[in-house]
């Protein structure tokens, strides 16, 4: 609802009449909260910079970027590798320590001021201005790497339309010799003959093909050294018919390096773009479009994994499979600081924080939503879901190891290979292989939009809230949003694409993250101050605080949280490894190139504290916060009145700050009553 002086002055005038007549029956804390009907109207109709056109679609998609890829292929492994459900207490206890407080903070955050973080945090504190580009720079190195991701899914996705799935067998022509499926090999084993390029040999014609010399019917022996002397079935390395495909005919990368990555893969270009375009058009109009969206991007994950968990428990094996990931717990594990530390990592990567993308979508909030119930409920549900993803996983993995005739910790895996290597395999061993990949698929990009959706957002926000004539022309800079980062895709999706991708993943988003997080509770909690922001949340947004919730909120953004961040930083630099891909360690000029992308973020900080300096903020300036740091119906007050009035004072608009954070020398009066009526009420500062 968009309003001129000629309608704003009058209720002005009304309301501040009936606020002067009651002040005698307002007790202090009611007094704070001076708003008038236009600002009630200008909370629910901020039609310029848009809103959430309901509060299931901000719930949703706050969700739907909480849960993502992590959730289902590093969170199992985390769960295997340090106790089982054991695991569980130190994931909990972090998860109050450090994910939730950061959850709700960003949530306030944004949703207090209807701000990108880039716009924001200049007026929070001048000498962080550039925090908010910091995240900015994080959210778009992801966005340009985790769109792969989504590639892959979707080239496996039109794979699976087929009666018989291509990563089921080594007869394809992009197999490589050493391809080898159980079935085969074990085929062979029955004729005391070993398997290599699909055809059974006799043990000396295998020992051969490894340079060695036949021992006995079973063992090889190296000529070299006597000594020496392995089991036949090791002589060769081998590759599984779900490796090849994944290696061989969707990445093409064997025999390649960081030196030579060798030409472009094509189709991954082809399903790269498609997977720009899908974003392209479910964000074309920004959360109006993206919000409609999430409906079915949020839920139907939720869906495919109860099928999957339907299926998973009733294959043969599965008890074993959820009996190795879950109910032999190892307490004694939780005495070793690395299950801490993945625990610590594992919970603040998966929510988000800091990446802006938080704040970007609680900008798009109602003034008055409770987004600390939000917080709780989505923190715990991203939780949830990551366990019962355990269970659907590793029931699975145990029918896998059951038809393989191996242990479950044999085929156990992390990220891209339990995605694109583990599960198809085992797939193709259950009864109607490609329905079953195609369900697999289509949930994992459905998991990845919606955490692409906002980190693209989170973009696309920074230059509409930087340049306000662009909202006109939404579509327009989507468009060349997508299109800008699928140029700077490209390049994964050479033959060696996959050296430049874990670069990406090891590097943008590691170290950055933590300190970006670290800057920022400083600034709100002890700059700004805890006090100041409680009193935005409770008093101005209204959001209702228990007593026991407002304590743990204070332990944690005063105390616990930057305490367990910085522990976090200080573990990730402990446990620093650098970057490789398989045996490849990449040489170090490269890694060096990876710690420019991890500092290419965090540059942000100090620079924007330069460009507050030069532009003249000196001394306490550079660390107060703004007038402009306020809710946006006020700060559409104070434009509406400035433009109607060409700078000239008519009326009364007066806000009044509750606390020294955002005091001015004098309360700004937008503008003055006419003599002949009583002063305006004005809460004293707190």
């Amino acid at each position: 609802m968009k309003l001129d002086r000629h309608s704003v002055i009058p209720e002005i005038r009304k309301f501040v009449s009936g606020l002067w007549r009651s002040e005698g029956k307002m007790g202090k804390e009611e007094s704070r909260d001076v708003t008038t009907p236009s600002t009630e109207a200008l909370e629910d109709g901020e039609e310029e910079r848009g809103t959430w056109g309901n509060q299931c679609e901000f719930f949703l998609s706050c969700l739907g970027y909480a849960v993502g890829f992590g959730n289902v292929w590093r969170f199992p492994y985390l769960c295997y590798k340090n106790g089982g459900a054991a695991f569980l207490i130190p994931y909990v206890i972090m998860l109050l320590c450090a994910g939730l407080p950061l959850f709700f903070m960003e949530l306030a955050l944004g949703q207090y001021v209807s701000l990108g973080p880039n716009i924001l945090f200049p007026k929070l504190a001048p000498l962080f201005s550039g925090l908010g580009w910091g995240m900015i720079v994080v959210s778009m190195l992801v966005a340009i790497y985790y769109n792969m991701i989504l590639a892959w899914t979707l080239f496996y996705t039109f794979a699976s339309f087929t009666s018989e799935l291509p990563w089921g067998h080594c007869n394809n022509d992009f197999n490589s010799v050493t391809c080898f499926t159980e079935d085969e090999a074990a085929n062979c084993r029955n004729q005391s003959m070993y398997l290599y390029n699909r055809t059974c040999v006799t043990v000396a014609k295998y020992c051969d093909l490894a340079n060695f010399t036949t021992y006995n019917e079973t063992h090889c022996q190296d000529p070299l050294d006597i000594n020496n002397i392995v089991d036949a079935n090791n002589a060769l390395s081998k590759i599984s018919a779900s490796e090849d495909y994944f290696r061989n005919r969707m990445l093409g990368v064997t025999g390649k390096t960081w030196e030579d990555m060798g030409g472009m893969r094509w189709e991954l270009v082809g399903c790269l773009a498609l997977a720009w375009i899908i974003v392209f058009g479910c964000m074309v109009k920004g959360v109006k479009s993206s919000g409609k969206v999430v409906y079915f991007t949020a839920l139907f994950p939720y869906a495919v994994l109860f099928i999957l968990f339907i299926r998973g428990v009733t294959l043969e094996g599965a008890y074993k499979g959820v009996e190795f990931y879950f109910l032999k717990p190892n307490v004694t594990r939780l005495t070793e600081v690395e299950v801490w530390n993945d625990a610590a990592t594992q919970i603040f990567y998966s929510l988000g924080s800091s990446f802006g993308g938080l704040i970007t979508l609680a900008s798009y909030n109602k003034f008055k939503n409770n987004c600390m119930r939000d917080a709780i409920v989505i923190a715990f549900s991203n939780c949830s879901t990551s366990v019962f993803a355990g269970f659907v996983i590793f029931s699975i993995l145990g029918f896998l190891a059951t038809e393989l005739g191996v242990e479950v910790s044999d085929v156990v895996s992390s990220g891209s290979g339990l995605a694109f290597i583990v599960y198809p395999a085992a797939v193709t061993r259950m009864p109607v292989p490609p329905v079953w990949a195609i369900l697999f698929f289509a949930m994992l990009i459905t998991l990845g939009l919606d955490s692409q959706f906002t980190m693209v957002e989170t973009l696309t926000t920074a230059l509409f809230d930087q340049f306000e004539s662009l909202r006109s022309r939404k579509p327009l800079v989507v468009g060349l949003m997508c299109l800008v980062l699928f140029l700077c895709g490209l390049t994964m999706c050479l033959e060696g694409g996959i050296y430049m991708f874990e670069l990406f993943n090891w590097y943008s988003a590691g170290i950055s993250v933590i300190i970006l997080a670290i800057s920022e509770i400083v600034l709100l909690q002890y700059m700004y101050g805890f006090g100041n922001f409680m009193r935005n949340i409770r008093e101005e947004m209204q959001i209702y605080i228990p007593a026991p919730l407002y304590g743990y909120w204070a332990a944690t953004w005063l105390v616990i949280t930057p305490v367990a961040l910085l522990i976090i930083l200080i573990m990730s630099f402990y446990y620093y490894t650098p970057a490789y891909f398989d045996d490849y360690v990449y040489p170090s000029n490269i890694q060096t190139l990876g710690w420019f992308l991890c500092v290419s973020s965090i540059i942000f900080i100090p620079l924007g504290a330069i460009f507050a300096i030069v532009k003249g903020k000196t001394g306490k300036d550079l660390l107060q916060a703004s007038p402009d740091f306020c809710p946006h119906h006020v700060r559409k007050m104070r434009e509406q009145e400035s433009a109607g009035n060409k700078g000239e004072p008519v009326g009364v608009f007066r806000y009044t700050y509750d606390n020294e954070g955002f005091q001015e020398p004098s309360a700004k009066v937008y503008p003055d009553l006419p003599k002949e009526q009583p002063p305006p009420y004005t809460a004293n500062h707190m």
